[in-house]
């Protein structure tokens, strides 16, 4: 029950936070437009490529050292040291290389790079070490204080008149708040602090040698495409796939809490050798690792044009991509959970594999496919990517852990799913054919809501399991009323 409680906790606070994102985003494509959007997102994607370089693993070392030891400050310190030195390195060269960056990105933004990814790594440091010591759920809920500050700076300075200049100084903000805030929390809950021996460097060196890996697989998952259609499209259209992609990336935020839950619970049964628990586990995670993409693909599907349409009528082009984007994070949000697992029982080695194929299929089919497809050609390559990365991490985990796949109630999430599709379709239809309403966002709004809550009904109603969970993790006083 703790860890279901925790894992609502920390998906309510990245849902309450994606909400907070996808709003000022909103706001950026109406006030700058898609190009002004396709700026500010290859800022993004360049300064999460340099992350890799100055984080090298080492923010999932922390997590994963410091989940095995009773206080673990001495791993935080030594990764910490190591990454900052990596900062240095890293920062002196984007001053030194300035001008191919500013080409690439069609704005002089060189020195807000360096800001972006001082805040970013630190910020990064600090959850790894709440992680480790089972604060999921504060880590969690810092993600709307960040987003939310972000996102207020970001809106005021747009209004204000500071364009792009705007954003990145709100982005530094919201990243700059929390990465404090989580240092002073990290630090109190460190039963001592103590500077670390050559022994913890080597431990933290010898995890983060495979799981730099890990760090590289999510930028290629989240930035591979958007990096190279900016050397292919104009700056408006990858605004538009941005677009899709924060909409598509929405719905994996429940897998992502899940995973991040589960990871220290499983580490430490992992060291205990309890792995019929793990594989316990990880079967919970497959379980409910579609419970908000599988609806969401439908329901995606269905209202693509419309929901890109919030962000201005220039978007709703990008319909079909958000489509075969919502696929891909499906398929993302099952493969997170095999990767996670074999990390948690101190196998880096083989996530590493796993990874690499992801990455080299991922930058294959992306520099193959683009050329001839534009964005649409982007998300099929990531969706393909995903779904062959997904087949190996199956093969690997299911060598060295006996599990199965709780097929039943991941039918169970379709079904509902398809009863959620038939009365959203009504409703666009009636919508459609009658001009009840008119105003999109307001449409948007009602049919979303209202999809929801059938879907939820009716797996309620189907899934004896599904029910027992929210009994579970409901005070006692209410599931009185849903029993």
């Amino acid at each position: 029950m703790r860890l279901g409680q925790t894992s609502i906790i920390h998906f309510t606070s990245r849902f309450s936070a994606s909400v907070l994102g996808f709003i000022a985003t909103v706001f950026i494509g109406r006030i700058l437009g898609s190009e002004g959007l396709g700026v500010y997102y290859l800022v993004l994607s360049v300064v999460s490529w340099l992350g890799i370089v100055v984080k090298m693993g080492i923010p999932s070392a922390i997590t994963k050292r410091v989940s095995e030891s009773k206080s673990g400050s001495q791993y935080t310190i030594a990764g910490t040291s190591i990454s900052i030195l990596l900062f240095v390195v890293v920062s002196t060269g984007v001053v030194l290389f300035q001008e191919p960056i500013n080409n690439y990105v069609g704005y002089p933004a060189a020195e807000f790079v360096v800001l972006l990814l001082f805040v970013n790594l630190s910020q990064s440091l600090v959850n790894a070490t709440l992680n480790g010591q089972h604060l999921v759920h504060i880590s969690g809920v810092f993600n709307p204080v960040r987003t939310g500050s972000r996102s207020l700076v970001q809106i005021a300075a747009l209004v204000a008149g500071f364009g792009l200049t705007g954003l990145f100084i709100g982005y530094t903000v919201g990243y700059a708040l929390v990465a404090v805030v989580g240092a002073w929390i990290a630090v109190r809950n460190f039963q001592y602090i103590s500077l670390p021996r050559r022994s913890h460097f080597e431990s933290i060196r010898s995890y983060a040698k495979f799981a730099w890996v890990g760090s590289l697989r999510g930028r290629a998952f989240n930035w591979v495409d958007v990096s190279i259609l900016g050397f292919f499209v104009s700056s408006s259209l990858v605004g538009v796939y941005t677009a899709a992609w924060n909409i598509a990336v929405f719905l994996i935020i429940f897998g992502g809490s899940l995973s991040q839950t589960l990871f220290p619970e499983m580490s430490s049964l992992s060291a205990e050798e309890n792995r019929k628990s793990v594989a316990s586990l990880f079967e919970t995670a497959l379980t409910f690792a579609g419970l908000i993409l599988i609806p969401g693909l439908v329901g995606g599907t269905l209202l693509g044009e419309r929901l890109l349409r919030v962000y201005g009528e220039g978007f709703s082009r990008g319909a079909p991509v958000l489509s075969v984007l919502i696929v891909a994070t499906l398929i993302q949000g099952y493969q997170r959970q095999f990767t996670n697992t074999l990390n948690a029982v101190d196998r880096p080695d083989l996530a590493f594999r796993v990874n690499i194929v992801f990455i080299a299929t991922n930058v294959v089919l992306n520099v193959s496919i683009i050329p001839y497809f534009d964005v649409l050609g982007a998300a099929g390559a990531t969706a393909a990517s995903v779904g062959v990365s997904l087949l190996v991490a199956y093969m690997v985990l299911s060598s060295i852990l006996d599990f199965s796949i709780p097929s039943i109630e991941i039918a169970k999430q379709w079904m509902a799913a398809v009863v959620m599709g038939l009365f959203v379709y009504s409703g666009q239809w009636l919508e459609s054919t009658y001009s009840i309403i008119g105003t999109n966002f307001i449409v948007v709004v009602i049919l979303v809501g209202f999809g929801a809550a059938v879907y939820f009904v009716t797996l309620l109603s189907i899934s004896n399991r599904f029910r027992k969970t929210i009994i579970d993790n409901f005070p006692e006083r209410l599931t009185r009323c849903i029993a």
